[in-house]
């Protein structure tokens, strides 16, 4: 969020995730550097009210949603447990059904 603040939200997040799992303060600082962003407008910004109520709101809304990492996908509002190709697709299909249905109910009523 900080990094979104100077325009750099998708560079960041990019290079943030590419080695996620070596994430510490020393690797925020370095994609920091490594993007020109201003550090004291950063720090300054990592501390800022609004980003910690926006990631604070982010995470209730995920923590609601059921999602419990990432990543975590939903089609139509339902999360897929079945992340596999084939899993997308029955995922898929069954809501084009479900749609095709209740588009056939509303014709009838008409």
């Amino acid at each position: 969020m900080a990094a979104h603040k100077q325009g750099k939200f998708w560079e960041f997040h990019d290079l943030l995730f590419k080695d996620y799992k070596n994430l510490n303060d020393q690797k925020v600082e370095e994609i920091r550097a490594g993007l020109n962003l201003d550090p004291d407008q950063f720090k300054r910004d990592m501390q800022a009210a609004d980003v910690k109520a926006q990631i604070e709101a982010d995470l209730r809304n995920g923590s609601s949603a059921g999602v419990r990492g990432t990543p975590t996908i939903f089609i139509n509002g339902k999360l897929v447990r079945d992340r596999s190709l084939k899993g997308f697709q029955r995922q898929i299909d069954r809501e084009l059904r479900q749609l095709e249905a209740k588009g056939s109910e509303g014709a009838g009523n008409q």
